[in-house]
């Protein structure tokens, strides 16, 4: 058994505390958060019930997804229309310019937090 395999194989949860897996050797009827998600589903409150975890040679450490049982999960709660015009309301936000209040299709940058036209113009003010 190579090394990286059996580091990484623990089903018991002897070494880790609980049941490992190597990447993409986890049994069948268990998911991370996203691949719940794409079935429609949500962890639910449920502890996590394994993990798989993938080593590096070059890093050190491993990496580690956590895993959950798909027979405990419950289905994604649906929006409601608050949600939605609160969701709409902080898009809005993203897109709009605070300096020039001008709202753009796209979201502004975060390390500028400005539109183009204001950075183009305090350039200028700064030569």
């Amino acid at each position: 058994m190579p090394t990286a395999y059996s580091r990484c194989f623990d089903p018991t949860g002897a070494r880790y505390g609980i049941p490992t897996y190597p990447w993409r050797y986890a049994p069948d009827g268990y998911a991370t958060r996203r691949q719940l998600r794409t079935k429609g589903l949500r962890p639910g409150g449920q502890p996590i019930a394994a993990q798989v975890m993938i080593t590096n040679r070059k890093a050190r450490t491993p990496r580690i997804a956590y895993l959950y049982r798909v027979d405990l999960a419950k289905p994604v709660r649906p929006m409601t229309s608050r949600k939605w015009g609160a969701l709409a309301l902080a898009m809005l936000a993203r897109r709009t310019c605070p300096r020039c209040q001008i709202t753009y299709s796209y979201c502004l940058s975060t390390r500028h937090s400005i539109c183009g036209l204001c950075i183009a113009a305090e350039e200028q003010r700064a030569a």
